[in-house]
């Protein structure tokens, strides 16, 4: 039921075909929760994949997987493959690779800080204005200085080298406060909390592994899981915009190919555009408005068509919009607003059908072979050939190591980055520091001993000193005692013999008498 070029959508008044020499302009699918949004993304992938079109898309309930199954008998798939004249209804698996941040449900996907780049990060922690500066200097510093910034460890070794150095960077790169860098490091510990520090690092993901055909010549849908993703919205949403960012830097300019290189579903696309600055937003327009001539196709998916920003809005020419449930005057403003973007079609009022919609319907708008909007027809959109809804754990598994990348991702690498040349320099200037204040301490202690043999020196020369003077003292003692002596001796022997003359001659006269 499909012409050569062209995907079969579904039947309406006439049968509705995406062209793909279009396709690469762009689209919207809008829906709210339960009208069939996911099975339109099924069958869009699988009729891009029978065109030998690689597809990105993210499984946001776990209901995509089922593509990698070939789909089983079911009564209302069957009733309506016949009323839209879909034969024959080939029920098939298609090639699929599984890809998770966290590498339980897929092969790890991985990308560097540097890669990544400020403003991404900057939206991914939620930094202000000025946080933000601080940041790009971190980053302008790291390329000044020839380091790697590869994970989350390189920036945070980063930011304590910025605010280390914060005075000498303010003159030459712009104010650097350390409340700034506080506030950065903080958010840092926050993610890597959250668990994004298995997302930054090696070995990261190669974009042409995204782009790949089967030995049959299918293209290949990546299917990333993420139902645990999307607890983090912020982070879910930073990180396809930067594998946009990525496919438009890398990819060469193709202009308007026969069939798009590559189609991009960007499901729950409001949660890129929440609380997003400005910055951010001028980026997106600039990536979807110029990615298109690098062959790239991107489809929004979303519940209505006011969660994507004008200028944004304005690129999607291919349009399908299932039902949209009018219960508030906000509701009825936006099924007005989605009606007003589709060409009229005069056979009915666009807007009151948006609200009468059933399950597996939707008005379908598309670009035509000269890139002309056709007329909105309301549309039952075809069956997919592949299993509706998950599949099994050993289903997942055996697909993982059927991949032709097993193996390619699973195991991360740490190589010479930031951290470890900081970390390098940091424990020379260490060691140096220590061997300056050994060498110190010992320039010290030798001058403390060359001062205390000095005091001793000058000590034993004075204690020498008193001994001689002692000496000589005791010496001149010594003889005036010996004079002395011998003086008294005469005087006592001259005493004695005068006074035994004295007496002898007293008694003498005495006796004598």
């Amino acid at each position: 039921m499909s012409t050569q070029g062209t995907i079969f959508i579904g039947q309406g008044e006439t049968p509705q075909q995406l062209v793909l020499r279009r396709a690469n302009r762009h689209g919207l699918v809008a829906g709210a929760t339960g009208t069939g949004k996911t099975v339109t993304l099924q069958i869009l992938a699988e009729g891009f994949s029978r065109a030998g079109v690689p597809v990105f898309m993210a499984d946001v309930k776990g209901d995509l997987a089922g593509i990698s199954q070939a789909g089983s008998p079911h009564p209302k798939l069957e009733e309506r493959a016949r009323v839209i004249g879909l034969e024959p209804y080939e029920r098939r698996p298609f090639p699929v690779v599984f890809w998770d941040l966290w590498g339980e449900q897929g092969h790890p996907v991985r990308t560097t800080i540097s890669e990544m780049g400020p403003l991404l990060l900057s939206r991914l922690m939620e930094l202000n204005e000025t946080q933000s500066g601080v940041l790009d200097i971190a980053f302008k510093l790291a390329d000044d200085e020839g380091l790697l910034l590869l994970d989350l460890k390189d920036l945070r070794a980063m930011m304590a080298h910025v605010a280390e150095h914060a005075s000498e960077l303010s003159a030459e790169y712009g104010n650097v406060t350390k409340a700034s860098v506080g506030a950065i490091q903080r958010r840092l510990l926050s993610l890597e909390t959250q668990g994004a520090e298995q997302f930054f690092g090696e070995p990261a993901l190669e974009i042409w592994d995204l782009m790949r055909t089967d030995a049959s010549g299918l293209g290949q849908i990546n299917i990333l899981a993420a139902d645990r993703l999307m607890q983090n919205p912020r982070l879910y949403s930073t990180f396809l915009l930067w594998l946009l960012s990525e496919l438009f830097e890398e990819l060469p300019e193709v202009g308007d190919p026969e069939r798009p290189k590559l189609v991009f579903f960007f499901d729950e696309a409001h949660l890129l555009f929440e609380d997003a600055p400005k910055a951010l937003v001028d980026k997106v327009e600039q990536v979807v408005r110029l990615i298109r001539s690098k062959g790239v196709g991107v489809y929004f998916v979303t519940q209505s068509p006011s969660d994507v920003p004008d200028d944004v809005l304005g690129q999607l020419g291919n349009r399908v919009q299932h039902a949209l449930r009018a219960f508030t005057p906000r509701d009825r403003k936006a099924v007005t607003a989605a009606a007003q973007t589709f060409r009229p079609n005069p056979r009915f009022d666009a807007a009151e059908v948006i609200g009468q919609l059933g399950v597996g319907e939707a008005l379908v708008s598309t670009l035509d072979e000269k890139g002309i909007p056709t007329v909105v027809d309301r549309t039952l959109i075809r069956p997919p050939a592949s299993r509706l809804g998950p599949v099994s754990e050993a289903e997942r598994q055996a697909t993982v190591r059927a991949s032709f990348c097993a193996g390619r991702y699973e195991r991360a690498v740490d190589r010479e980055s930031a951290y470890e040349v900081l970390r390098g320099r940091a424990d020379r200037a260490e060691a140096e520091t220590r061997a300056r204040e050994q060498a110190e301490a010992r320039e010290a202690a030798e001058r403390e001993e060359a001062r205390r043999a000095e005091r001793e020196q000058a000590s034993e020369t004075r204690r020498g000193g008193t001994r001689a003077r002692s000496t000589a003292s005791r010496s001149t003692g010594n003889r005036q005692g010996f004079v002395e002596a011998m003086a008294k001796s005469m005087l006592r022997s001259v005493g004695s013999a005068l006074g035994r003359q004295i007496v002898r001659g007293v008694l003498g006269s005495l006796l004598r008498r």
